[in-house]
């Protein structure tokens, strides 16, 4: 059974930094790239950052350069470090493998709030 949960999320002022945690299952993260998704009111949900099961990370270009994902294999945790956060980033954060896991039915957890403004 997999799972994801998130947290992490926050108000912030433009300009701040957040760190998101996202605990999944152990028996599916060593084998999987995962991802951190984000969906913004009345948009698609997008993918803003991946990370393979070598430790590669891919990145959107709206967040390159100011936000970084890693993994912790031991923890089975990926985070998602947030720098110098603007407006648009506001959004709630979603982690999954990437692409997204669909075995057995799609599965998303509940996300975490990230709301910046002034």
């Amino acid at each position: 059974q997999v799972q994801f949960v998130e947290s992490g999320g926050d108000l912030v002022q433009p300009g701040g930094s957040l760190r998101l945690s996202c605990a999944a299952s152990g028996s599916i993260f060593d084998r999987y790239a995962m991802g951190w998704y984000r969906q913004a009111p009345g948009k698609q949900r997008e993918l803003v950052a991946s990370i393979s099961v070598y430790f590669i990370a891919n990145y959107a270009p709206s967040v390159r350069g100011r936000f970084v994902i890693s993994r912790d294999s031991a923890k089975s945790t990926v985070y998602l470090q947030m720098n110098n956060l603007k407006p648009e980033d506001t959004a709630v954060y979603y982690c999954n493998t990437n692409p997204p896991w669909t075995t057995g039915g799609a599965y998303w957890g509940q996300g975490t709030q990230v709301t910046v403004s002034s």
